[in-house]
């Protein structure tokens, strides 16, 4: 299955070329009858929400041997907010769809995947599914949902990711969709894992990464399934140059149906997603990967890396958290033996040159914004670029901010000096912004006797409050209360997700 995986040939292009068009065409999903292409188009002018709009979901139909221009898909399956299909029924009677409706037609407060059922004359209003602890918060959202209706993979920023997006899988056992399980190290990098998808078997993963050497931005792999955990895969193995250009390729999906399998890139595309469709079935130009089945391993052939090639360019966004909007910004990448500063202009972005031989720590400032701190670690990496997207919360009363990198060693009160980079970015917010008064929220797993896990957790906000005022913040500016184990973000039945829900954080309460 692997190497007829590899093996591609790009179909006619003009089967598309009215689809295709100057804007963002993305998240490719036909129907079981070949017969309807759904697609999302960000910022187009005839949007729910006009050129702001982040993406609708649009349809054209299969005619005269190629796909219609395509049409709105009206205000049943769209809003103001981001809108695309996961995944269709394998009967064709229920779409599925990211995020949740509110039935006003406004955008939905909560988070996760939705489906409408067909009624014959057009798309029911959509129902929210609920699966416990969903939580995104990146504006990257892509996942598919099996035909079957058995499982969902996606990609999420959430708690407890290795470092940004990471892929994760629920289940619907008897109607009743699981937690999110992170798929694993030998799929997720601290970098992004997007837009995954599955083979018809539910075997072979395939997914969009920045996070490994490859010939752009986001190139396409795949890795098969060695157990049913779901975190037991081989090694990722690229699809190669057929697919992967120095664009951005992303939403790879097979349509066994046809024997093809469609996905977009940003390859002549003036830098948005165009869609293209490949044939996987036809013979290999050039394997970028060999299989040996009897073991279940796969082994890349990499070239070897030089001195001169140990330089990473890093570009990107930085973004409005709430509405995904770009934003002007300062960032500041420094490491021991380096430091360096770059502007992010609010349509160009930002583009920096570092050495990939360093752990950078990385500090991301806007005005009117909630300043970010965050790590990088390239020192063995072989990669020539990588894209770095970060989404900033605005100052406002209500946003909450979690402290990721504020650390305690374990069963005290006692900070450990890694959090102190973190801390201080709290107190140049506060001293930025001198009107605003914060509420810091201490918060434990549900280990343990309650009483203690309230006193400790009272503890560590004490300590964080403490910090704080050594630097010159006043007192009475800065609130806070331990809550224990009350407050879950995340299951306490293993140690991982144990670890989401020990943490501090603080929320603007006035401003």
């Amino acid at each position: 299955m692997l190497a007829a995986n590899v093996a591609a040939q790009v179909l006619n292009t003009t089967t598309f070329q009215l689809v295709n068009s100057r804007d963002d065409e993305q998240a490719p999903v036909i129907s079981p009858d070949g017969k309807a292409l759904y697609f999302t188009i960000g910022n187009h002018d005839q949007n729910v929400g006009g050129k702001k709009d982040p993406g609708d979901i649009w349809v054209s139909l299969w005619v005269g041997g190629q796909w219609s221009a395509p049409v709105h898909g009206g205000p049943v399956l769209n809003n103001r907010g981001y809108n695309a299909v996961a995944g269709l029924s394998g009967d064709g009677s229920q779409l599925f769809l990211h995020g949740h409706y509110d039935p006003t037609g406004a955008t939905a407060r909560t988070q996760g995947i939705a489906v409408s059922r067909n009624t014959g004359g057009g798309w029911s209003q959509p129902e929210n599914i609920h699966i416990p602890y969903f939580q995104n918060k990146s504006t990257q959202v892509g996942g598919y949902v099996s035909p079957d209706k058995g499982v969902f993979v996606f990609s999420a920023d959430t708690y407890g990711t290795r470092g940004v997006e990471d892929i994760y899988v629920s289940f619907n056992e008897d109607g009743r969709w699981t937690e999110p399980r992170n798929v694993g190290g030998g799929i997720n990098t601290q970098f992004q894992e997007l837009s995954p998808s599955l083979s018809a078997d539910g075997k072979t993963l395939y997914f969009s990464s920045n996070g490994r050497r490859g010939n752009g931005s986001f190139d396409v792999y795949f890795a098969e399934r060695l157990d049913d955990t779901w975190t037991r895969w081989s090694e990722p193995a690229n699809l190669g140059a057929l697919v992967n250009t120095e664009g951005r390729e992303l939403y790879y999906r097979m349509i066994p149906e046809q024997g093809t399998a469609l996905f977009t890139t940003t390859k002549n595309s003036d830098g948005y997603g165009d869609i293209k469709m490949i044939s996987p079935k036809d013979p290999p130009v050039t394997p970028v990967a060999t299989v040996d089945s009897s073991v279940q391993r796969i082994t890349i052939t990499r070239n070897e890396v030089t001195t001169a090639d140990k330089q990473v360019k890093v570009f990107g966004r930085v973004n409005n958290a709430k509405t995904g909007e770009p934003i002007p910004a300062s960032l500041v990448f420094s490491s021991p033996a380096f430091g360096k500063s770059v502007s992010s202009e609010q349509q160009a972005g930002f583009q920096v040159q570092v050495p990939s031989v360093n752990v950078y720590t990385i500090r991301i400032e806007a005005r009117g914004f909630i300043s970010a701190f965050e790590k990088l670690d390239i020192q063995t990496y072989e990669m020539r670029e990588l894209e770095m997207n970060f989404n900033l919360q605005p100052v406002e009363v209500g946003t909450t901010v979690n402290l990721k990198n504020v650390l305690f060693e374990r069963g005290t009160a006692n900070l450990l000096p890694e959090s102190h980079d973190e801390l201080d970015l709290v107190v140049s917010f506060l001293q930025a912004n001198p009107k605003v008064v914060i509420d810091l929220s201490g918060h434990t797993d549900n280990r343990g006797v309650h009483s203690h896990n309230v006193r400790l957790s009272q503890q560590r906000v004490n300590k964080v409050k403490d910090y704080l005022v050594s630097r010159g913040i006043s007192a009475k500016r800065v609130m806070g209360k331990g809550y224990g184990g009350t407050k879950p973000i995340a299951s306490n039945e293993t140690e991982e997700s144990r670890m989401l829900n020990r943490r501090v954080e603080f929320t603007i309460k006035k401003f």
